[in-house]
């Protein structure tokens, strides 16, 4: 058990290396401008063992993605069985705002990141299909409660509209050049207000 721990610990220990050292390259040349060769090459070894890491270049730099699966995930599935799908997800991205964690979009020092995700063909493709992905997982957690996959499928696509419209929101003003401060305090009420129309319809707006 020891050892299957140490190996695991040095598989992500070699995974944060790639990923630090790929995202340096990308900030100072470009993403389109490097290739995993040269991450390779930088990182001390094969184009193999970058693959075998990040199946696609553009996940060196979306590393998070996975993470952001596995959390929305949990959240619907670790709920209090009386707390609402809504109530979940609405309490999940107040608790990721308040703790500053860069899912929220809302954190000091992420306007390179974005500038360099909205500067990219490649990268915004990739957000893209990240939204899909999102929404399928969604749809299959939520048919598991359902009867009907119809309105699974459904409720996953209003709530991979409504995740992407806060993390947008907060990304659009950084870039905009607001204060973090500004934007992360107001996030609070922007959540709120997206999962009050989400829950509650657009009836008399």
């Amino acid at each position: 058990m020891v050892k299957q721990g140490l190996r695991e610990q040095k598989k992500q220990e070699t995974r944060r290396t790639i990923a630090n050292i790929a995202t340096g390259l990308f900030f100072r040349y470009g993403f389109d401008n490097v290739t995993v060769a040269d991450i390779a090459e930088a990182a001390g070894v094969s184009k193999m063992t970058v693959f075998n890491y990040f199946p696609r270049k553009e996940d060196l730099f979306l590393d998070r993605h996975a993470d952001r699966l596995r959390d929305l995930e949990m959240a619907i599935r670790e709920r209090d069985p009386a707390e609402s799908v809504i109530s979940a997800m609405r309490r999940y991205h107040q608790e990721l705002l308040a703790a500053q964690h860069p899912l929220s979009g809302a954190i000091e020092g992420a306007r390179p990141f974005f500038q360099v995700v909205r500067s990219s063909p490649a990268l915004i493709s990739r957000t893209y299909e990240h939204q899909h992905e999102i929404r399928d997982m969604l749809a299959d957690v939520l048919a598991e409660e359902m009867a009907d996959r119809a309105p699974a499928e459904l409720l996953a696509a209003l709530l991979t509209a409504t995740i992407y419209a806060i993390f947008d929101r907060a990304v659009n003003r950084i870039l905009a050049g607001e204060d973090v401060a500004d934007v992360r305090r107001e996030q609070t009420d922007f959540i709120d207000r997206a999962f009050d129309l989400l829950e509650h319809g657009v009836a008399g707006i």
